[in-house]
């Protein structure tokens, strides 16, 4: 027990580090660098990516990969819409104040240039496996085009293990809890259950796990976001003067209120900026091991719909719930996490707390799918291909512990390698930024054209230099 104690306590450390004010002004630093290397591409070219997202092309199906572009999205999607989305919107708010949901949409636009800088090495650089499936991410742009393979298997390491951590027994935990605090349902029962529900999806590999998260993540999106719709419209009248507040708050100090103790402006950052980068997963290189596995010859038109991913997550679903949070009242309760968002969307709507309960089985569900394709994929890496299904079997059996077990030496593990992930990954970001920059400019003066076109977006979409 004394051993368990002080490692924790070390751990603990060592995840200061990880999440800490350095890692974090690296990480949106990258953000900013690749912004100005890529000319703003996040926001020169959102509506022709959201077009390559959300519409079918016919040579799609016809191109390299193993899930189309829409599946890959959701893939990555399922695994960045979690419980960040509920409880991380609702503790930034809580401890920062309103101003916390600015500094995570500076972080969210940031964000969706590392996700494509990740996106474009992923493709170019992803390799057939020994079942004729794609093999990609950061281990595989460190090793081929850094020359670094030592500082893949650094990364593929710390994935492989936070995946049953951050991916797997705290998501299934998280799940557990909400079950049987609404439902009374016991954690072993949901254990069970969700065993079951795991195993049937991730035993078929990607494909399978494209397909299932093709059709559950945009069901499960929308059902949270009719709910947070439903306050937001009921209470439209408000909505001007909480986005005044939140830009306001955002470099003023927030001054104590009712159960809110008051937040500093440096606080509002850092708890934007930490909760920001915790929920859109961009520069922590998870993303990009979905990606990799997308039907296209392209990297950048690949790249271009994994930026609508940190898109929907943060600028979308993360500003609903802050918005929720908000108009309802609740932020200054001095309440947070999970049970902050449940009392916001309860005094919103009816039975708005069973929206939450839900929800957050529906984003934990899907997280577990997404962590097991990054965590099979990383140990693929490390071990070879006979490794992957006693993999995929260990980690169904974890979802069960992690449902009825206690988690504060697991989650600090996971939620510090999960943080270190970052650290060889934001390394290859930097150094092959030349080539995300050449793979872009080859795209749209040639390859693009075409796309652009098709879908409406092309008038004053490159500009002069590029052309």
């Amino acid at each position: 027990m004394e051993f368990l104690t002080i490692l924790d306590g070390v751990v603990g450390k060592i995840g200061a580090f990880a999440w800490g004010p350095p890692m974090l002004i690296l990480l949106v630093g990258t953000g900013i660098w690749l912004t100005f290397a890529l000319r703003c591409i996040q926001l020169r070219k959102l509506m022709h990516a959201l077009y390559l997202a959300l519409v079918k092309r016919k040579e799609e199906t016809d191109e390299p990969g193993d899930i189309t572009h829409f599946q890959a999205l959701m893939t990555a999607l399922s695994a960045t819409v979690g419980t960040g989305n509920i409880a991380g919107v609702a503790t930034a708010i809580a401890m920062g104040g309103p101003g916390a949901l600015f500094w995570m949409w500076v972080t969210g636009l940031v964000g969706m240039a590392t996700k494509y800088a990740e996106a474009v090495l992923a493709v170019k650089y992803r390799v057939v496996d020994e079942n004729g499936e794609m093999s990609g991410g950061p281990m595989y742009y460190l090793a081929i085009g850094l020359k670094k393979p030592w500082l893949g298997a650094v990364f593929a390491c710390f994935a492989s293990i936070a995946a049953f951590g951050i991916g797997n027994m705290v998501q299934s935990n998280s799940i557990a809890e909400a079950v049987q605090a609404t439902y009374h349902i016991s954690p072993m029962i949901t254990g069970i259950v969700l065993m079951v529900c795991v195993g049937m999806v991730i035993l078929g590999g990607i494909k399978k796990i494209g397909q299932v998260t093709g059709y559950f993540v945009p069901v499960m999106i929308v059902f949270y976001m009719c709910g947070a719709l439903y306050i937001l419209v009921t209470h439209m009248a408000g909505i001007p003067a909480a986005l005044a507040l939140i830009v306001e708050q955002a470099f003023e100090p927030t001054a104590a209120v009712g159960g809110f103790a008051g937040a500093s402006i440096m606080l509002a950052i850092r708890m934007g900026v930490a909760r920001g980068v915790f929920s859109n997963e961009s520069g922590l290189g998870s993303a990009p091991i979905a990606a990799a596995a997308a039907q296209t010859k392209q990297p950048v038109t690949q790249a271009l719909v994994s930026m609508t991913q940190t898109f929907i997550d943060t600028l979308v679903v993360c500003t609903m719930t802050g918005l929720v949070l908000i108009l309802t009242g609740v932020w200054s309760n001095g309440v947070t996490g999970a049970k902050l968002t449940t009392m916001g969307f309860a005094a919103g709507m009816p039975a708005g707390e069973h929206v939450v309960a839900i929800g957050l089985v529906l984003f934990a569900y899907s997280t577990i799918l997404g962590w097991s394709y990054y965590g099979e994929k990383s140990i693929e890496y490390l071990l070879g291909v006979k490794a992957v299904l006693p993999y995929r079997l260990l980690f169904i059996c974890f979802v069960g512990v992690g449902a009825v077990a206690k988690l504060s030496l697991v989650w600090n593990i996971s939620d510090t390698l999960n943080g270190l992930m970052a650290i060889p990954n934001l390394i290859g970001l930097l150094l092959l930024t030349p080539v995300v920059v050449s793979e872009t400019k080859r795209y749209f003066e040639k390859d693009g054209e075409q796309t652009e076109k098709a879908s409406g977006f092309s008038q004053s979409a490159v500009p002069q230099s590029e052309k």
